[in-house]
């Protein structure tokens, strides 16, 4: 993570709150279930505390729940702001719409939003930004948290079997992996907005 000066609350005061370091607080939120300890350094590089995470979640469950909710294209730009990049990507038979925005807490990384054609969101989660050095990986023990994306733990041991998660914002996948020793076997991985989180045996 990049070292941040203290920030005011985002949430203090009535005004609507929106802008990355916001939106980071509902990234952290749901990676605290697995790492507290990453997640309270994290609110540190931020300047606010736990009480403003959960705060800023519930108002963004708030925004999705919501009957006058807007597409979640659209929600995305108005809390984010205009992306940084956009694009095309084809996958099979269609074409996506692709937007990107930086996170200032990991500055090699991008929040990626892939729209499928009509506006409605086909994935949302966390990749590595462009020209940014990947990790190697090539144990099981190269397998950190917070250190690599799903596509990143995919192409590294593939073939790879992509796992329901948990939550919507959660995925899984199953692969086979050597340890340092040498000795292989069977792994899950785990990721909370396509940032691995933990590594488990299968």
């Amino acid at each position: 993570m990049a070292r941040m000066s203290a920030a005011p609350d985002p949430l203090s005061g009535s005004t609507p709150v929106s802008g990355p370091l916001w939106f980071q607080l509902v990234l952290l939120r749901r990676m605290a279930d697995h790492h507290p300890e990453l997640v309270e350094d994290a609110l540190r590089e931020l300047g606010v505390d736990r009480t403003t995470m959960r705060e800023a979640n519930r108002r963004w469950q708030a925004m999705v729940r919501s009957p006058k909710s807007r597409g979640a294209g659209t929600r995305y730009r108005s809390v984010l702001g205009p992306p940084g990049t956009t694009g095309e990507r084809r996958i099979g038979d269609l074409t996506f719409d692709v937007a990107t925005w930086r996170m200032p807490l990991w500055p090699a990384l991008r929040f990626e939003v892939l729209s499928a054609p009509g506006g409605a969101v086909w994935n949302e989660w966390l990749v590595r930004a462009p020209g940014a050095p990947a990790p190697t990986l090539r144990t099981v023990e190269d397998l950190r948290p917070w250190s690599c994306t799903v596509d990143e733990v995919a192409r590294a041991f593939a073939p790879a079997r992509p796992m329901e998660g948990t939550a919507p914002s959660r995925w899984g996948l199953g692969f086979s992996a050597v340890d340092a020793g040498g000795v292989r076997g069977a792994y899950v991985a785990e990721f909370t907005w396509g940032l691995l989180q933990r590594v488990r045996c299968a």
